[in-house]
């Protein structure tokens, strides 16, 4: 007698890195600056300080401002980009971050970022590169799976 295939009774986990038990974890607000060209969709990355990954501009919370407007300064700071930012976000990823005393867990919530200019000038350009491509591309290049996730999702959003 064949029998049927078991349905897989067990729960898709979504990996989050893992770090040190007992963490906490920490709380970061992301621009993810997008324009529309000829080519179709384009997402601006950002390098990081010190590793050179490819990141979107993130930073911390700021008192008295909400996520979109903390993600907006992160970056005109870090890529001097001026734009329209979304009240609301795409979504969040779980990345590790590494400190002066170890590492800790982060999650960034993602607010899309309509750019309009990128300033000749900002406080970070000799710290970082900043450089558009397609959104597939860039899904690929991201240091953070979770990152590439969210931007495949937005690029299929765009295509309808």
């Amino acid at each position: 007698m064949i029998s049927k295939p078991r349905k897989n009774t067990k729960k898709v986990e979504k990996k989050v890195p893992s770090v040190k038990r007992g963490a906490r974890e920490r709380l970061q607000y992301a621009a993810m600056p997008w324009r529309i060209t000829e080519n179709g969709l384009e997402i601006m990355l950002v390098s990081s300080r010190e590793t050179r990954r490819w990141i979107i501009p993130k930073g911390w919370p700021m008192a008295g401002r909400d996520g979109a407007a903390a993600a907006a300064i992160e970056a005109l700071e870090e890529a001097g980009l001026l734009g329209v930012i979304a009240e609301k976000p795409l979504g969040a990823f779980h990345y590790v971050k590494r400190f002066t005393r170890g590492e800790g867990l982060c999650r960034a919530e993602v607010y899309p970022l309509r750019v309009v200019r990128q300033r000749d000038h900002w406080l970070e350009e000799d710290e970082r590169e900043t450089q558009w491509f397609p959104a597939a591309k860039a899904a690929k290049l991201v240091s953070d799976r979770g990152l590439g996730v969210l931007i495949r999702k937005f690029d299929r959003a765009f295509k309808g």
